[in-house]
């Protein structure tokens, strides 16, 4: 459910000059609530105009053309709706767009409410969100998705916000020219993995001010416009989540059944967990087993059987080849065959060099099967793996298996219990000896031999 959240005039630091507009239409999609909502709109000034306009954006020299390169200064003034989280990113963000002369309308994203998470609503840092963003200006309150429809016809422009990735759009006069995802200024806060999932008709309406900039200058250029927020610590985990466990999370929305745990290379029964869905391969936290450390290593999800091994990191055990299903690119064509890139398998400065090929098939049409250069351990299904041409990203895919010789065994005795319809018939489960007392004892017939 979605609640949208009428805010007060509060201070606008960032938005001198700010008109209240009240909008009297409600919003589009039956599952937002109907009713009018308020946000702030800036008018737009050219922050080299007068000397009051420096004065207002704190002081900042705008006259290096690269900080408002990824703001689109050459096309102001347009109508952009900006979305802020209340953290020093986007309020830069909305700061150097202002200062290349756009109007802006702000709004904050509050996703998961009270009705859905009441036990732990007084941790979910929101309200502390909230509040350094109405430090900066008013807002109205959406969910990123519907976010794209809900604001479709109320005139504006493009969508900004504070991720770190440069979207270059085509000229005005080229129609039908599209859009490219490169990477950001700052290769280690770089988003554009996040954003290769993203259709070409969305990407055409974003914009990124912070892509031609890194963090360190964020930071700086937030002191010296002597943001509220400017201290303030990024965040480190999922924003709408707040304080509660990935794990709660999961439990709340998909709930809990009971499966068992064995042993990929002996197929023994080692204990149960709580679902397949709580596991992801290569994860070792939570599977609540003695004479680890254990890590998840297939999962059976048509039985609700997970695999697990002491051995996941032994080099005979890793992967370099892939197929990928499900493939987005932002230009029709997408790489050719044979044709040598950089993928990314997870978010991380980290790149693979790799050979694509694309190949057809009966079950998932069209996929890409990727050779890396060299191994990843935690490649996975599921996982989204995105395409780079040198600072250009061409898209992503999901990861349907990887298939190589050297992908983790399960015996066939564990595959067989799996399929089991009746696990009780399995009793209890084993009794597990720590890894170091099984050494221990080879070293000592060794030594009596």
């Amino acid at each position: 459910m979605l609640r949208v959240v009428s805010t007060l005039p509060a201070l606008r630091p960032l938005l001198a000059g700010s008109t209240l507009l009240l909008n009297a239409r409600p919003l589009l999609r039956s599952r937002l609530t109907r009713r009018p909502f308020r946000a702030v709109s800036s008018s737009t000034a050219s922050p080299s105009s007068s000397s009051s306009s420096a004065r207002d954006f704190g002081g900042v020299d705008f006259g290096d053309e690269r900080l408002l390169r990824c703001a689109a200064a050459g096309r102001a003034p347009l109508r952009v709706a900006v979305l802020v989280s209340g953290g020093v990113d986007s309020s830069v963000a909305l700061r150097l767009l202002h200062a290349a002369g756009h109007r802006c309308t702000a709004f904050y994203l509050k996703i998961w409410f009270q009705e859905d998470f009441r036990n732990f609503w007084s941790e979910c840092p929101w309200d502390d969100d909230l509040k350094y963003a109405q430090a900066v200006c008013d807002k109205s309150i959406y969910l990123m998705r519907a976010f794209l429809e809900a604001i479709e016809n109320l005139g504006f422009d493009y969508i900004a916000s504070g991720h770190y990735a440069h979207v270059v759009h085509p000229s005005p006069d080229d129609v039908e020219g599209p859009s490219v995802l490169q990477l950001s200024k700052d290769k280690v806060k770089d988003q554009t993995y996040f954003l290769s999932h993203l259709s070409q008709t969305q990407l055409r309406r974003l914009l990124f001010p912070l892509g031609c900039i890194t963090k360190d200058e964020v930071r700086r250029l937030a002191a010296q416009m002597d943001l509220p927020n400017q201290d303030r610590k990024d965040s480190q985990g999922i924003c709408f989540l707040g304080k509660v466990k990935f794990s709660e999370f999961v439990e709340r929305q998909i709930g809990e059944m009971e499966g068992v745990l064995l042993e990929a290379e002996t197929g023994d029964y080692l204990g149960t967990h709580r679902g397949f869905w709580f596991y992801t391969i290569g994860q070792r936290q939570g599977l609540r087993l003695p004479g680890g450390p254990w890590y998840v290593v297939e999962k059976d999800v048509q039985n609700n059987v997970v695999f697990v091994s002491r051995n996941y990191y032994s080099l005979d055990k890793r992967r370099r080849t892939f197929r990928v299903g499900s493939l987005n690119w932002f230009s029709n064509s997408g790489p050719t065959n044979n044709e040598q890139l950089k993928c990314k398998v997870r978010h991380s400065p980290e790149f693979h060099d790799c050979t694509v090929t694309q190949e057809q098939t009966s079950e998932n049409g069209v996929i890409l099967v990727v050779r890396l250069s060299e191994d990843d351990q935690g490649l996975a299904a599921g996982q989204f793996a995105a395409f780079y041409r040198d600072n250009l990203c061409l898209g992503s895919g999901i990861i349907l298996d990887s298939w190589d010789e050297m992908n983790f065994p399960v015996c066939a005795r564990a595959l067989e219990i799996a399929r089991m319809e009746d696990k009780s018939r399995l009793g209890k489960p084993v009794k597990i000896m720590n890894l170091e007392h099984i050494v221990k004892s080879e070293k000592e017939a060794i030594e009596v031999a």
